[in-house]
């Protein structure tokens, strides 16, 4: 933990905080039944709930261009170092979540999940390798190689795609490379089958969201909030939504399997967003409502390890031979607004409850880093 850096930037904030709420919401829903809107896409399309993710790597892209200014003044091994030490800390915190208690009821008792059966990949590891290799192309290699490169992951995985499998759930080329890398067992089984939605392939093109957001970054730093330059970020935003509806066409977008149309879409609409925010926060200088997402926005990673750890032993701990989770919700929000609405309500109350430790860290002015 450390104390806060000087200089912050609100409209980066208020972006996160939205993402961290938004993510918080749609992971803790109180009942199977819940509104469209929190609710992923069965496989082809993208809700709001889609938009999550993608939104939070863009965030990612967009703090690194305000952190990255310091290897400026470092030496080229202590900044890998840096690069090095913050994914591998990123990614172990992601799996060790994931193991979380580390044992499981049977019928004779607990047992101990053996790292045989653990996932290796998921949200955070995603992040951790993102930012990585993201970080890597921008520091070594100059603006217009990045964007080459970046435009060959995007088409270099549709042409691995297409020509190593299709796009369903069980025939996909990301669904091949995993088994194969990871083995059945360590990837993720919510599917009904063992498929990973943060997987080694699919990650490839999720690298594009960060440097997106990265330069993004600059290009506002640069430019400032401005007219003419919240214009251009429109602009841009709507060419890349268009682009992805026309590649969508060929390439199907899918946040299960992170297509590149995916990425051009999730990237064009985090540009409106962040253009509208610039425009209302700088621009016309409201920020009164923001105070409740920069809670979120300053201390996103320790906000969203809390809420995922806290429901894991809400699940894992029992009441009446069911979990606390599943109690609180049966016998209060269920009783208070059956189906949808008491789902809803006992998210937005779980959220206010990480909001209000996030609030104390605020007040202390404590932030977690890594």
């Amino acid at each position: 933990m450390q104390k806060p850096t000087p200089q912050r930037f609100l409209p980066l904030d208020v972006f996160r905080g939205l993402t961290v709420c938004f993510m918080i919401i749609v992971n803790t829903p109180g009942w199977e039944d819940s509104y469209y809107i929190l609710t992923h896409a069965k496989w082809n399309g993208c809700t709001p709930t889609d938009m999550v993710f993608p939104s939070f790597l863009f965030a990612v892209g967009n703090a690194m261009s305000f952190s990255m200014r310091k290897f400026e003044q470092m030496e080229s091994k202590a900044v890998l170092a840096k690069i090095l030490r913050r994914t591998v800390l990123i990614f172990l915190l992601g799996y060790f979540m994931y193991w979380l208690p580390f044992v499981r009821h049977t019928a004779t008792g607990w047992e101990f999940i053996p790292v045989a059966e653990t996932r290796i990949l998921g949200v955070l590891q995603r992040i951790a390798l993102c930012y990585c290799l993201a970080s890597l192309l921008i520091y070594y290699l100059p603006k217009k190689a990045v964007w080459i490169v970046s435009g060959l992951l995007l088409v270099g995985y549709w042409i691995i795609m297409y020509a190593s499998g299709d796009y369903s759930l069980t025939g996909n080329a990301a669904l091949a490379a995993d088994k194969f890398v990871l083995g059945d067992k360590h990837l993720y089984h919510g599917e009904g089958i063992p498929f990973d939605p943060e997987g080694l392939l699919s990650t490839l093109p999720a690298i594009v969201n960060v440097i997106a957001g990265y330069y993004t970054g600059l290009y506002l730093q640069k430019a400032g909030s401005t007219g003419t330059s919240l214009t251009r970020l429109l602009q841009a935003g709507c060419l890349l939504i268009a682009a992805a509806l026309v590649w969508n066409l060929a390439f199907p977008i899918n946040k299960k399997l992170w297509t590149s149309s995916y990425v051009l879409y999730t990237v064009g609409i985090d540009l409106l967003i962040l253009a509208i925010l610039n425009y209302v926060i700088d621009h016309k200088k409201q920020v009164k409502w923001t105070g409740f997402f920069t809670v979120f926005g300053k201390n996103p990673l320790f906000l969203y390890l809390l809420s995922e750890v806290l429901v894991i032993f809400m699940y894992f701990i029992q009441v009446s031979q069911i979990s606390v989770y599943r109690w609180i919700n049966v016998n209060i929000f269920q009783r208070l607004a059956p189906g949808k609405p008491g789902s809803l309500l006992f998210a937005l109350v779980f959220m206010l409850l990480c909001w209000s430790v996030g609030k104390v860290l605020d007040k202390k002015r404590i932030y977690v880093r890594v």
